[in-house]
């Protein structure tokens, strides 16, 4: 389980409830933009992300307009348009509503 995820110089790092570093992977051009429970999302370029505790992609999407709002519990939320979005880790869209 993800208790938080920090970028500390180049690389991002994992770290579990006790404060251990469980993971780590090199940030290069990836933005950190929302930690959930079992998995973190990333903006690399034109894409979005979706990492695991171990840092290993676990699923990505087109960014496009999209904008990530948040990550929560088994979810990420973002904004595309005048659309709130939920997707969970897989990048599948579970829910939406006008924003």
């Amino acid at each position: 389980m993800i208790s938080d995820v920090r970028v500390k110089g180049s690389l991002i790092e994992v770290y579990d409830a006790s404060s251990k570093r469980i993971s780590y992977m090199s940030q290069g051009s990836k933005d950190l933009v929302g930690i959930a429970s079992n998995f973190f999302v990333i903006i690399n370029g034109s894409l979005i992300e979706v990492y695991d505790e171990k840092c290993k992609r676990i699923s990505y999407m087109s960014q496009g307009s999209k904008i990530v709002r948040g990550a929560a519990g088994t979810t990420f939320t973002v904004k595309n348009g005048s659309l709130i979005e939920t997707y969970d880790e897989k990048c599948k869209r579970i829910s939406y509503k006008s924003a």
